[in-house]
């Protein structure tokens, strides 16, 4: 059957059939593929077109969605490849356990937080999700499977954390959660005045605080260059007296608009206004985690503000004493182009490894940018911010991409040929083919 599964940028468009996956103990589905390539899927979170095969198959996995065993004294948990985030934190909150590398959203699957090796606001100390997950099981379309380990077939390990759904069907996991004392975060939000500002602030929280980041004005310019609200936060060790509210009923963007609802008057006056809404230099609250990590989690279906054209985002990673240049001229560029989004967000990451071999994140500063697509005008936009970026030394996130050249993508991670003998013979993307030009 054809569908138009879409990922969560809208963009670009891709007719797919689809096979789905219900047992970790089936076999690989070849005989529903049909000479096709194919692709596993998650819950379709990734941005760009790494979670699409656009004249093939996708290999829908949200049927694993089983919790197979958990430890509670040493907090490890084996679950299915389908299991989301959600689940898991809904599961081990209460327990006293916590996902330690989670994203802006909880509605990933664990399959896919290990294909793209997801990060998130503790990087700084506790590193991409691959860094958590001690094994897992994966299938192959000859039918062997493997069982995978930093220290048994490790080589298998690191192609496919990172490896972008390219090595094999994700069966299960095993992951080490984190310890917490209540679900609740002690959080501090300080108004940085520029991009300097920010700088020294998050300087001077790495250490002291679990969790960073840092929403941006992106239409802020001259010396209000990168003026932000920087949140850090702690877990709460005991549950205070006065419970903070948890989030109730969410929120949902109902209909897509004809056209996005993000433009130049609106992009201005909503970072304005959110900016100014923190009248104090410092905030200091006790929150309950969900909004405090998944805000956006809140809105349903928050892409459609973006209209049919769906939109880009941009996150790249800028390395090293160059990255404070660097970051400065990428927001030149895009104020100067009056492009932009109400999501921009800004973080520092840690220097600790990624185990993949394709594994985004690495020491240095990471913008995020939401850009609604307007065609040939956002491209150029994005042509110009790789520029900067590979001149940096930098890269951009494969899972977030719809649009990088092959030339780039080469640039940026040189060491993609390394993964070639481990893809799969019939799997195969959208993204993997522009970026490479290797066909399954």
């Amino acid at each position: 059957m054809k569908k138009y599964y879409q990922s969560w940028g809208r963009y670009p468009r891709a007719e797919q059939e689809v096979v789905r996956l219900w047992s970790r103990h089936d076999p690989f589905p070849l005989d529903r593929i049909d000479g096709k390539t194919a692709l596993p899927r998650g819950n379709g979170r990734s941005y760009g077109d790494s979670c699409l095969n656009d004249g093939g198959m996708l290999i829908d996995v949200r049927g694993l969605d089983r919790l197979i065993d958990f430890d509670p004294e040493t907090g490890i948990l084996r679950c299915e490849a389908g299991v989301l985030l959600a689940d898991i934190l809904k599961f081990a909150v209460p327990q006293g356990w916590f996902v330690p590398a989670t994203p802006g959203t909880r509605l990933i699957t664990v399959g896919g937080a290990i294909a793209n090796d997801v990060h998130g606001k503790a990087h700084h100390q506790d590193g991409t999700f691959g860094r958590h997950v001690r094994c897992f099981e994966l299938l192959r379309s000859d039918g062997s499977r493997y069982l995978c380990t930093p220290q048994e077939n490790s080589d298998w390990y690191r192609a496919t954390i990172g490896g972008l759904g390219l090595t094999g069907l994700i069966l299960w996991a095993e992951i080490a959660l984190k310890r917490i004392g209540s679900p609740y975060i002690d959080s501090e939000t300080v108004k940085c005045t520029n991009l300097d500002e920010f700088f020294s602030v998050s300087a001077d929280s790495d250490q002291d605080y679990e969790y960073t980041v840092a929403w941006l004005d992106c239409t802020a310019r001259g010396p209000r260059l990168g003026r932000a609200l920087f949140s850090r936060g702690n877990h709460v060790n005991t549950v205070p007296d006065k419970l903070p509210r948890i989030p109730g009923r969410r929120l949902s963007v109902p209909i897509e608009p004809p056209i996005t609802l993000v433009n130049s008057l609106s992009l201005r006056a909503f970072n304005k206004l959110y900016y100014a809404r923190q009248r104090e230099h410092r905030r200091r609250e006790i929150v309950h985690y969900e909004p405090f990590f998944y805000p956006l989690d809140a809105i349903l279906e928050w892409n459609r503000i973006y209209g049919p054209r769906g939109f880009f985002q941009y996150q790249c990673v800028l390395p090293g004493n160059d990255g404070r240049s660097a970051v400065r001229e990428v927001l030149e560029r895009i104020t100067a182009s009056g492009e932009g989004s109400f999501l921009a967000v800004m973080k520092i990451f840690g220097d600790l490894d990624s185990p993949g071999i394709l594994s985004f994140p690495q020491s240095g500063v990471t913008l995020a940018i939401d850009f609604p697509n307007r065609g040939r005008r956002t491209l150029s936009l994005l042509d110009q911010l790789d520029e900067v970026v590979r001149a940096a030394g930098g890269r951009v996130y494969p899972a977030k991409d719809a649009r990088m050249s092959a030339e780039s993508f080469d640039h940026y991670y040189p060491q993609w040929r390394e993964l070639l003998p481990y893809t799969d013979p019939i799997l195969s993307s959208s993204f993997w083919r522009r970026v490479t030009g290797v066909a399954a």
